[in-house]
């Protein structure tokens, strides 16, 4: 790639970053300020919560899979 296209490429990318602008948790934000413990924050709607069930299984999956190795 030619240096004129590979910067304009490059410019292309900097202004989608520049004007990017995603949504702000600012209730997750002042909880993370504010030193709450991570039981305290909002946790994002889309991500479910685990069992201690679910995590002890995920666990012990890949226990068993690096214990092979």
């Amino acid at each position: 790639m030619g240096r004129g296209r590979q910067k304009a490429k490059q410019t292309k990318v900097a202004r989608a970053l520049k004007y990017y602008s995603p949504e702000t948790n600012y209730r997750a934000l002042e909880q993370e300020l504010t030193g709450h413990s991570h039981t305290d924050v909002v946790t994002d709607s889309r991500f479910g919560a685990e069992s201690p069930d679910d995590l002890e299984r995920y666990d012990q999956r890949y226990n068993d899979w690096s214990d092979d190795r």
